[in-house]
């Protein structure tokens, strides 16, 4: 069988067993997410536990599980044995990971489990095992065959393990009311969380970054400005900073186009007036949904006195990876 045969081969394999999962899936699982939702409301964690392959899924249940604020711990079997057991509580829910539900380690620590007040539930390929028959709920993990071609590598009953603390985490997600700005919190330097977290005050250009002109400049000055901030718009403003327009390059160019003589002609004739504006408390997110909106390169920035304080460039947003 060639190489490509070969891999298709055994994603189809995975593939059907978690047809199977889909199918099989029942009210079990509802009640997990019951419990843990009451764990985690309730100010405890949940602590996963399994050995060799599982527990490596494991890591990947518990990373999920915290990036989404269901606080978790991935507890070692063996080390629990020697203290660590030490970091469960009365309260907690224990997630057990164990095709077989017959791994020596898990078992050994089974009656030490039983000494805290905790729930516990299984992800388990053998619901009838002492794993199985020692927990609260069993979460049937079962699968036809793995898709190694000797039967023995730990694949499909990896991936239906995975696929299961998948869904647990994300159903447990809505359940609890997570919504991506709690997600952000989580996620301070991914691309959302700059861009659900950061203000447009953080953002914006503002002081001598900030290109302004009264009204009666020349598009002449105007330009000359514009070159030396390396602003695509000059804001134009009256006394006390209150905001009558904007002119941005774009503008110009099409002026220019029609009239060559312009650049003797005030800003006031060719600029916009009443400009699309956002106030500098706001999030970065709705800059970027307001430009693409608006279809524009330049937002000003006021302040809740209407005053133009900065200036948001789309440049920038690309610069600052907000887009």
């Amino acid at each position: 069988m060639d190489h490509l045969s070969q891999a298709k081969r055994v994603i189809q394999i995975e593939i059907d067993e978690i047809n199977n999962l889909l199918n099989r899936i029942d009210e079990n699982f509802s009640l997990a997410i019951e419990i843990l939702k009451s764990t985690i409301s309730s100010g405890h964690k949940i602590v996963v536990i399994g050995v060799g392959k599982s527990h490596n899924i494991g890591h990947k249940i518990g990373a999920t599980l915290n990036s989404t604020g269901a606080p978790c711990v991935v507890l070692n079997t063996q080390n629990a044995l020697h203290g660590d057991i030490g970091v469960i509580a009365d309260g907690d829910t224990i997630l057990a990971l164990s095709y077989s539900g017959e791994t020596q380690e898990i078992l050994s620590i089974l009656p030490s489990l039983k000494r805290f007040e905790v729930s516990l539930i299984s992800i388990t390929g053998k619901p009838q095992s002492s794993l199985g028959k020692n927990s609260d709920i069993v979460l049937n993990s079962s699968v036809q065959r793995e898709a190694c071609p000797m039967n023995l590598a730990p694949t499909s009953s990896t991936t239906a393990m995975l696929v299961l603390g998948d869904a647990l985490a994300m159903t447990l997600l809505e359940a609890r009311g997570f919504v991506k700005e709690d997600f952000a919190k989580l996620h301070p330097g991914g691309s959302l969380g700059r861009t659900l977290l950061t203000r447009v005050s953080d953002i914006m250009r503002t002081g001598e970054s900030f290109c302004t002109v009264s009204p009666d400049t020349t598009l002449r000055d105007a330009l000359e400005k514009m070159t030396k901030y390396r602003s695509g718009a000059v804001v134009v403003i009256e006394k006390n900073d209150q905001l009558i327009g904007i002119l941005t390059q774009g503008d110009f160019v099409r002026s220019i186009q029609k009239n060559p003589n312009i650049l003797e002609s005030h800003v006031s004739e060719y600029m916009t007036k009443d400009p699309v504006t956002i106030e500098d408390d706001r999030l970065a997110a709705e800059v970027v949904k307001i430009i693409g909106s608006h279809r524009i390169d330049d937002l000003v920035v006021t302040n809740k006195e209407g005053q133009a304080i900065g200036l948001v460039d789309s440049q920038d947003l690309s610069r600052l990876k907000l887009l």
